[in-house]
Protein backbone atom coordinates (compact mmCIF):
# COMPACT_ATOMS: atom_id res chain seq x y z
CA UNK A 1 0.00 0.00 0.00
CA UNK A 2 1.72 3.64 -0.85
CA UNK A 3 1.60 5.63 1.89
CA UNK A 4 0.92 9.44 1.66
CA UNK A 5 4.26 10.60 1.03
CA UNK A 6 4.99 8.23 -1.80
CA UNK A 7 2.15 9.47 -3.53
CA UNK A 8 3.17 13.36 -3.26
CA UNK A 9 6.22 11.79 -4.56
CA UNK A 10 5.06 10.40 -7.45
CA UNK A 11 3.15 13.30 -8.46
CA UNK A 12 6.27 14.91 -7.89
CA UNK A 13 8.08 13.51 -10.60
CA UNK A 14 4.71 14.50 -13.30
CA UNK A 15 7.10 17.68 -15.13
CA UNK A 16 10.33 14.87 -15.21
CA UNK A 17 7.47 12.51 -17.31
CA UNK A 18 6.08 15.15 -19.27
CA UNK A 19 9.03 16.25 -20.76
CA UNK A 20 11.27 13.03 -20.56
CA UNK A 21 9.43 10.05 -20.77
CA UNK A 22 9.73 8.65 -23.79
CA UNK A 23 13.56 8.93 -23.05
CA UNK A 24 12.72 6.91 -19.96
CA UNK A 25 10.86 4.43 -21.51
CA UNK A 26 12.55 3.60 -24.23
CA UNK A 27 16.00 2.95 -22.03
CA UNK A 28 13.96 0.71 -20.53
CA UNK A 29 12.97 -1.15 -23.52
CA UNK A 30 16.29 -1.60 -24.73
CA UNK A 31 16.92 -2.94 -21.58
CA UNK A 32 14.64 -5.24 -21.01
CA UNK A 33 14.63 -6.75 -24.77
CA UNK A 34 18.67 -7.14 -24.38
CA UNK A 35 18.40 -8.94 -21.09
CA UNK A 36 15.24 -10.83 -20.77
CA UNK A 37 14.74 -12.66 -24.31
CA UNK A 38 11.84 -14.38 -22.65
CA UNK A 39 9.59 -11.32 -22.69
CA UNK A 40 10.68 -10.26 -26.99
CA UNK A 41 7.59 -13.13 -27.97
CA UNK A 42 5.25 -10.33 -26.20
CA UNK A 43 6.33 -7.35 -28.18
CA UNK A 44 6.15 -6.35 -32.54
CA UNK A 45 9.58 -4.93 -33.15
CA UNK A 46 7.95 -2.57 -36.18
CA UNK A 47 6.54 -0.95 -32.98
CA UNK A 48 9.93 -0.70 -31.38
CA UNK A 49 11.39 1.00 -34.82
CA UNK A 50 8.63 3.40 -34.85
CA UNK A 51 8.78 4.65 -31.36
CA UNK A 52 5.11 4.06 -30.93
CA UNK A 53 5.77 1.53 -28.49
CA UNK A 54 7.44 3.83 -26.36
CA UNK A 55 5.43 6.31 -26.55
CA UNK A 56 2.40 4.87 -25.56
CA UNK A 57 4.51 3.54 -22.31
CA UNK A 58 5.28 6.79 -21.76
CA UNK A 59 1.43 7.97 -21.60
CA UNK A 60 0.44 5.41 -19.65
CA UNK A 61 3.06 5.59 -17.12
CA UNK A 62 2.47 9.52 -17.21
CA UNK A 63 -1.43 8.79 -16.78
CA UNK A 64 -0.58 6.33 -14.00
CA UNK A 65 1.40 8.92 -12.08
CA UNK A 66 -0.87 11.85 -12.43
CA UNK A 67 -3.64 9.85 -11.23
CA UNK A 68 -1.67 8.26 -8.27
CA UNK A 69 -4.29 8.96 -5.31
CA UNK A 70 -7.93 8.34 -7.91
CA UNK A 71 -6.77 5.17 -9.94
CA UNK A 72 -10.65 5.69 -11.04
CA UNK A 73 -9.84 8.70 -13.16
CA UNK A 74 -7.44 5.78 -15.57
CA UNK A 75 -11.04 4.83 -17.22
CA UNK A 76 -10.74 2.79 -20.18
CA UNK A 77 -7.05 3.02 -20.06
CA UNK A 78 -6.62 -0.28 -17.26
CA UNK A 79 -9.01 -1.97 -19.27
CA UNK A 80 -7.18 -1.88 -22.44
CA UNK A 81 -4.27 -2.67 -21.22
CA UNK A 82 -5.65 -6.08 -19.06
CA UNK A 83 -7.45 -6.89 -22.53
CA UNK A 84 -4.11 -6.52 -24.65
CA UNK A 85 -2.12 -8.60 -21.71
CA UNK A 86 -4.97 -11.42 -22.03
CA UNK A 87 -4.92 -11.42 -25.80
CA UNK A 88 -0.94 -11.91 -25.60
CA UNK A 89 -0.70 -14.55 -22.69
CA UNK A 90 1.51 -11.95 -20.29
CA UNK A 91 1.54 -14.08 -16.72
CA UNK A 92 2.21 -13.04 -13.47
CA UNK A 93 6.25 -14.03 -13.57
CA UNK A 94 6.13 -11.49 -16.14
CA UNK A 95 6.04 -8.36 -13.75
CA UNK A 96 8.73 -8.89 -11.87
CA UNK A 97 10.95 -8.46 -15.06
CA UNK A 98 9.03 -5.51 -16.23
CA UNK A 99 9.43 -3.66 -12.63
CA UNK A 100 13.07 -4.27 -12.56
CA UNK A 101 13.81 -2.87 -15.82
CA UNK A 102 11.68 -0.01 -15.20
CA UNK A 103 13.08 0.97 -11.73
CA UNK A 104 16.60 0.72 -13.44
CA UNK A 105 15.44 2.87 -15.94
CA UNK A 106 14.34 5.63 -13.75
CA UNK A 107 17.59 5.41 -11.81
CA UNK A 108 19.87 5.27 -15.03
CA UNK A 109 17.72 8.00 -16.75
CA UNK A 110 17.07 10.81 -13.79
CA UNK A 111 20.57 10.05 -12.46
CA UNK A 112 21.31 10.35 -8.86
CA UNK A 113 20.39 13.58 -8.18
CA UNK A 114 16.84 13.54 -9.13
CA UNK A 115 16.19 9.18 -9.04
CA UNK A 116 17.24 9.43 -4.75
CA UNK A 117 16.26 6.24 -2.60
CA UNK A 118 13.06 7.54 -1.40
CA UNK A 119 12.01 8.45 -4.71
CA UNK A 120 13.28 4.90 -6.39
CA UNK A 121 11.05 3.37 -3.29
CA UNK A 122 8.13 5.78 -4.15
CA UNK A 123 8.47 4.06 -7.69
CA UNK A 124 8.72 0.71 -6.79
CA UNK A 125 6.05 0.88 -4.32
CA UNK A 126 3.80 2.57 -7.15
CA UNK A 127 4.91 -0.52 -9.57
CA UNK A 128 3.60 -3.17 -7.57
CA UNK A 129 0.35 -1.64 -6.62
CA UNK A 130 -0.22 -1.27 -10.15
CA UNK A 131 0.76 -5.21 -10.79
CA UNK A 132 -1.20 -6.30 -8.28
CA UNK A 133 -4.16 -4.66 -9.97
CA UNK A 134 -3.62 -6.07 -13.32
CA UNK A 135 -2.61 -9.61 -12.15
CA UNK A 136 -5.65 -9.60 -10.28
CA UNK A 137 -7.78 -9.00 -13.45
CA UNK A 138 -5.97 -10.92 -15.96
CA UNK A 139 -6.24 -14.01 -13.81
CA UNK A 140 -10.16 -13.39 -13.25
CA UNK A 141 -10.34 -12.75 -17.49
CA UNK A 142 -8.25 -15.96 -17.48
CA UNK A 143 -10.10 -17.93 -15.31
CA UNK A 144 -14.04 -16.78 -16.47
CA UNK A 145 -12.72 -17.49 -20.39
CA UNK A 146 -10.96 -20.76 -19.43
CA UNK A 147 -14.40 -21.57 -17.62
CA UNK A 148 -16.52 -20.65 -20.53
CA UNK A 149 -18.51 -22.86 -23.34
CA UNK A 150 -16.03 -23.65 -25.51
CA UNK A 151 -13.92 -21.90 -23.71
CA UNK A 152 -9.58 -22.56 -22.71
CA UNK A 153 -6.56 -21.04 -20.84
CA UNK A 154 -3.34 -20.65 -23.03
CA UNK A 155 -3.06 -22.15 -25.96
CA UNK A 156 -5.01 -24.26 -28.05
CA UNK A 157 -4.53 -26.05 -31.40
CA UNK A 158 -6.51 -24.60 -34.25
CA UNK A 159 -6.19 -25.65 -38.15
CA UNK A 160 -6.27 -23.95 -40.93
CA UNK A 161 -9.88 -25.23 -42.79
CA UNK A 162 -10.13 -22.42 -45.75
CA UNK A 163 -7.34 -19.96 -46.69
CA UNK A 164 -9.24 -17.07 -48.97
CA UNK A 165 -7.35 -14.26 -50.74
CA UNK A 166 -9.93 -10.77 -50.57
CA UNK A 167 -7.34 -8.45 -52.03
CA UNK A 168 -4.22 -8.34 -53.44
CA UNK A 169 -3.08 -8.16 -49.63
CA UNK A 170 -5.33 -9.08 -47.34
CA UNK A 171 -5.85 -12.87 -46.98
CA UNK A 172 -8.80 -14.83 -44.41
CA UNK A 173 -8.08 -17.57 -42.78
CA UNK A 174 -10.59 -19.83 -41.67
CA UNK A 175 -10.04 -21.84 -38.42
CA UNK A 176 -11.01 -24.39 -35.98
CA UNK A 177 -10.09 -26.39 -33.32
CA UNK A 178 -7.75 -29.29 -33.83
CA UNK A 179 -9.71 -31.21 -30.63
CA UNK A 180 -13.38 -31.02 -32.65
CA UNK A 181 -14.95 -29.06 -29.43
CA UNK A 182 -17.01 -26.00 -29.77
CA UNK A 183 -15.27 -23.32 -29.59
CA UNK A 184 -15.46 -19.65 -26.95
CA UNK A 185 -17.84 -17.30 -28.25
CA UNK A 186 -16.45 -13.52 -28.32
CA UNK A 187 -17.95 -9.79 -28.93
CA UNK A 188 -18.24 -8.37 -32.53
CA UNK A 189 -14.86 -5.97 -32.52
CA UNK A 190 -12.73 -8.58 -30.39
CA UNK A 191 -9.37 -10.22 -31.45
CA UNK A 192 -7.74 -13.19 -30.66
CA UNK A 193 -3.78 -13.74 -30.23
CA UNK A 194 -1.28 -15.50 -32.17
CA UNK A 195 1.95 -17.60 -31.12
CA UNK A 196 4.00 -18.29 -34.37
CA UNK A 197 7.75 -19.77 -34.03
CA UNK A 198 9.37 -18.51 -37.13
CA UNK A 199 13.35 -19.52 -38.00
CA UNK A 200 13.01 -20.58 -34.34
CA UNK A 201 11.96 -17.22 -33.03
CA UNK A 202 8.56 -17.30 -31.23
CA UNK A 203 6.16 -14.17 -32.16
CA UNK A 204 2.56 -13.18 -30.61
CA UNK A 205 0.53 -11.10 -32.58
CA UNK A 206 -3.44 -10.03 -32.57
CA UNK A 207 -5.29 -10.54 -35.07
CA UNK A 208 -9.07 -9.06 -35.10
CA UNK A 209 -12.11 -11.47 -36.07
CA UNK A 210 -13.34 -10.67 -39.04
CA UNK A 211 -16.83 -12.61 -38.81
CA UNK A 212 -19.72 -12.73 -36.39
CA UNK A 213 -19.39 -16.02 -33.73
CA UNK A 214 -20.33 -18.96 -35.26
CA UNK A 215 -19.48 -21.43 -32.22
CA UNK A 216 -17.53 -23.85 -34.63
CA UNK A 217 -14.26 -21.44 -35.47
CA UNK A 218 -12.83 -18.38 -36.41
CA UNK A 219 -12.01 -16.03 -39.23
CA UNK A 220 -8.71 -13.83 -39.60
CA UNK A 221 -8.45 -11.62 -42.43
CA UNK A 222 -4.31 -10.49 -42.81
CA UNK A 223 -2.75 -8.23 -44.30
CA UNK A 224 0.62 -8.69 -45.51
CA UNK A 225 2.51 -5.70 -44.42
CA UNK A 226 5.95 -5.02 -46.17
CA UNK A 227 8.88 -6.24 -43.72
CA UNK A 228 6.07 -8.00 -42.14
CA UNK A 229 7.72 -10.79 -40.06
CA UNK A 230 4.06 -12.55 -38.85
CA UNK A 231 1.98 -11.38 -41.71
CA UNK A 232 4.39 -12.62 -44.65
CA UNK A 233 4.71 -15.72 -42.45
CA UNK A 234 1.11 -16.71 -42.84
CA UNK A 235 0.90 -15.44 -45.75
CA UNK A 236 3.66 -17.54 -47.30
CA UNK A 237 3.75 -20.45 -45.29
CA UNK A 238 0.68 -21.24 -43.70
CA UNK A 239 -1.88 -23.08 -45.97
CA UNK A 240 -5.24 -24.96 -45.66
CA UNK A 241 -4.15 -27.96 -43.15
CA UNK A 242 -1.69 -26.24 -41.45
CA UNK A 243 -2.14 -25.30 -37.67
CA UNK A 244 -1.49 -22.25 -35.43
CA UNK A 245 -1.65 -21.75 -31.65
CA UNK A 246 -4.36 -19.61 -30.51
CA UNK A 247 -5.22 -17.74 -27.23
CA UNK A 248 -8.69 -16.98 -26.14
CA UNK A 249 -10.77 -13.94 -27.71
CA UNK A 250 -10.41 -10.50 -26.14
CA UNK A 251 -10.57 -6.78 -26.66
CA UNK A 252 -12.90 -3.72 -25.60
CA UNK A 253 -13.53 -2.33 -28.31
CA UNK A 254 -16.79 -4.48 -29.25
CA UNK A 255 -20.15 -3.47 -30.31
CA UNK A 256 -22.57 -2.22 -28.22
CA UNK A 257 -25.96 -2.00 -27.42
CA UNK A 258 -29.00 -0.37 -28.99
CA UNK A 259 -31.39 0.46 -30.97
CA UNK A 260 -30.45 3.25 -32.77
CA UNK A 261 -28.53 3.99 -36.32
CA UNK A 262 -25.00 2.77 -36.52
CA UNK A 263 -22.56 3.79 -38.44
CA UNK A 264 -19.02 1.83 -39.25
CA UNK A 265 -16.11 3.70 -41.16
CA UNK A 266 -12.75 2.04 -42.00
CA UNK A 267 -9.72 2.36 -43.84
CA UNK A 268 -7.76 -0.62 -45.53
CA UNK A 269 -7.52 -3.52 -43.03
CA UNK A 270 -9.61 -1.78 -40.57
CA UNK A 271 -12.54 -3.24 -42.23
CA UNK A 272 -11.95 -6.90 -40.37
CA UNK A 273 -13.46 -5.93 -37.15
CA UNK A 274 -15.97 -3.89 -38.67
CA UNK A 275 -17.75 -6.79 -40.80
CA UNK A 276 -17.88 -9.00 -37.87
CA UNK A 277 -19.47 -6.04 -35.84
CA UNK A 278 -21.87 -5.27 -39.12
CA UNK A 279 -22.38 -9.23 -39.55
CA UNK A 280 -23.70 -8.98 -35.80
CA UNK A 281 -26.36 -5.98 -35.97
CA UNK A 282 -27.84 -7.47 -39.41
CA UNK A 283 -28.13 -11.10 -38.08
CA UNK A 284 -29.31 -9.67 -34.85
CA UNK A 285 -31.89 -6.42 -34.53
CA UNK A 286 -33.17 -4.08 -37.12
CA UNK A 287 -30.84 -1.12 -36.82
CA UNK A 288 -30.18 0.64 -39.56
CA UNK A 289 -26.45 0.56 -40.63
CA UNK A 290 -24.69 3.51 -42.81
CA UNK A 291 -21.04 1.37 -44.15
CA UNK A 292 -18.24 3.11 -45.49
CA UNK A 293 -14.91 1.74 -46.51
CA UNK A 294 -11.79 4.05 -47.69
CA UNK A 295 -9.34 1.66 -49.73
CA UNK A 296 -6.22 2.49 -51.44
CA UNK A 297 -7.73 0.94 -54.83
CA UNK A 298 -10.12 -1.52 -56.77
CA UNK A 299 -7.30 -4.39 -56.27
CA UNK A 300 -6.58 -3.42 -52.07
CA UNK A 301 -10.42 -3.56 -51.13
CA UNK A 302 -11.09 -6.48 -50.00
CA UNK A 303 -14.66 -7.72 -49.56
CA UNK A 304 -16.36 -6.06 -51.50
CA UNK A 305 -18.59 -8.89 -52.71
CA UNK A 306 -19.83 -9.57 -49.55
CA UNK A 307 -20.75 -5.44 -48.88
CA UNK A 308 -22.74 -5.04 -51.79
CA UNK A 309 -24.56 -8.30 -51.14
CA UNK A 310 -25.51 -6.99 -47.44
CA UNK A 311 -26.51 -3.94 -49.55
CA UNK A 312 -28.73 -5.99 -52.15
CA UNK A 313 -29.99 -8.04 -49.28
CA UNK A 314 -31.22 -5.62 -46.69
CA UNK A 315 -32.87 -2.12 -47.10
CA UNK A 316 -31.46 -0.95 -43.86
CA UNK A 317 -27.93 -1.02 -44.50
CA UNK A 318 -26.58 1.13 -47.00
CA UNK A 319 -22.63 0.96 -47.74
CA UNK A 320 -20.11 3.94 -50.00
CA UNK A 321 -16.43 2.64 -50.95
CA UNK A 322 -13.90 5.22 -51.92
CA UNK A 323 -10.60 4.40 -53.44
CA UNK A 324 -7.93 6.85 -53.36
CA UNK A 325 -6.94 6.77 -56.76
CA UNK A 326 -8.99 6.28 -59.69
CA UNK A 327 -9.01 3.22 -62.08
CA UNK A 328 -10.11 3.45 -65.19
CA UNK A 329 -11.62 -0.14 -66.07
CA UNK A 330 -11.67 -1.30 -62.82
CA UNK A 331 -14.09 -4.45 -62.00
CA UNK A 332 -15.70 -2.17 -59.22
CA UNK A 333 -16.32 1.97 -59.42
CA UNK A 334 -15.90 3.77 -56.22
CA UNK A 335 -18.76 6.34 -54.49
CA UNK A 336 -15.59 8.86 -54.66
CA UNK A 337 -12.30 9.42 -55.40
CA UNK A 338 -9.57 10.63 -53.02
CA UNK A 339 -9.28 10.64 -49.01
CA UNK A 340 -12.22 11.49 -46.34
CA UNK A 341 -13.57 14.92 -46.34
CA UNK A 342 -15.66 16.16 -43.90
CA UNK A 343 -18.52 16.46 -47.07
CA UNK A 344 -18.50 12.73 -47.64
CA UNK A 345 -19.60 12.53 -43.96
CA UNK A 346 -21.99 15.20 -43.76
CA UNK A 347 -23.80 13.94 -47.22
CA UNK A 348 -23.50 10.36 -46.03
CA UNK A 349 -24.60 10.24 -42.31
CA UNK A 350 -27.64 10.56 -40.79
CA UNK A 351 -28.90 14.17 -40.89
CA UNK A 352 -29.69 14.04 -37.19
CA UNK A 353 -26.66 13.09 -35.64
CA UNK A 354 -28.65 10.53 -34.06
CA UNK A 355 -25.95 7.42 -34.31
CA UNK A 356 -23.25 5.47 -32.81
CA UNK A 357 -20.00 5.42 -34.94
CA UNK A 358 -17.52 3.38 -35.13
CA UNK A 359 -14.00 3.99 -37.09
CA UNK A 360 -10.31 2.25 -36.92
CA UNK A 361 -7.59 2.59 -40.22
CA UNK A 362 -4.61 4.22 -39.79
CA UNK A 363 -3.74 6.92 -36.96
CA UNK A 364 -3.92 10.23 -39.57
CA UNK A 365 -7.33 8.49 -41.12
CA UNK A 366 -9.19 8.25 -37.64
CA UNK A 367 -7.84 11.52 -36.69
CA UNK A 368 -9.43 12.80 -39.35
CA UNK A 369 -12.45 10.87 -38.80
CA UNK A 370 -12.67 11.59 -35.41
CA UNK A 371 -12.31 15.67 -36.20
CA UNK A 372 -15.13 15.42 -38.87
CA UNK A 373 -17.73 13.25 -36.39
CA UNK A 374 -17.23 15.65 -33.68
CA UNK A 375 -18.02 18.70 -36.79
CA UNK A 376 -21.16 17.15 -36.70
CA UNK A 377 -22.30 17.20 -33.49
CA UNK A 378 -21.38 13.54 -32.47
CA UNK A 379 -20.67 13.78 -28.82
CA UNK A 380 -17.23 11.98 -28.21
CA UNK A 381 -18.93 9.21 -25.84
CA UNK A 382 -20.78 7.73 -28.93
CA UNK A 383 -17.75 7.45 -31.26
CA UNK A 384 -15.19 4.64 -30.89
CA UNK A 385 -12.52 3.72 -32.15
CA UNK A 386 -9.51 1.52 -31.66
CA UNK A 387 -5.60 1.24 -32.71
CA UNK A 388 -4.39 -1.91 -34.37
CA UNK A 389 -0.99 -1.06 -32.08
CA UNK A 390 0.07 0.82 -29.24
CA UNK A 391 -2.57 3.64 -27.97
CA UNK A 392 -1.34 7.24 -28.91
CA UNK A 393 -2.99 10.34 -28.20
CA UNK A 394 -5.69 10.78 -31.51
CA UNK A 395 -5.28 14.57 -32.40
Amino acid sequence: MLTERQRDIIKATVPLLETGGETLTTHFYTVMLNEYPQVRPMFNQAHQASGTQQRALANGVLMYARNIDRLEALGPLAAQIVNKHVALQVQPEHYPIVGTCLIRAIDEVLGPELATDEVIDAWGAAYQQLADILIGAEDAVYDSLASAPGGWRGSREFRVVRKVPESAEITSFYLEPVDGGPVLTYEPGQYIGLRLVIDGDEIRRNYSLSSAPNGRGYRISVKREPAGVASGHLHDHIHEGSTLELFPPAGEFTLGDGDGPLVFISGGVGITPTLAMAEAALNDGDRSIVFIHYARDAQAHAFGDVIDAWAARYSRFRRFVVYEHDQEGASRQPDAVGRPTFEQLKQWLPADGDFDAYFLGPKPFMAAIKRYLNELGLPAERGRYEFFGPAEALN
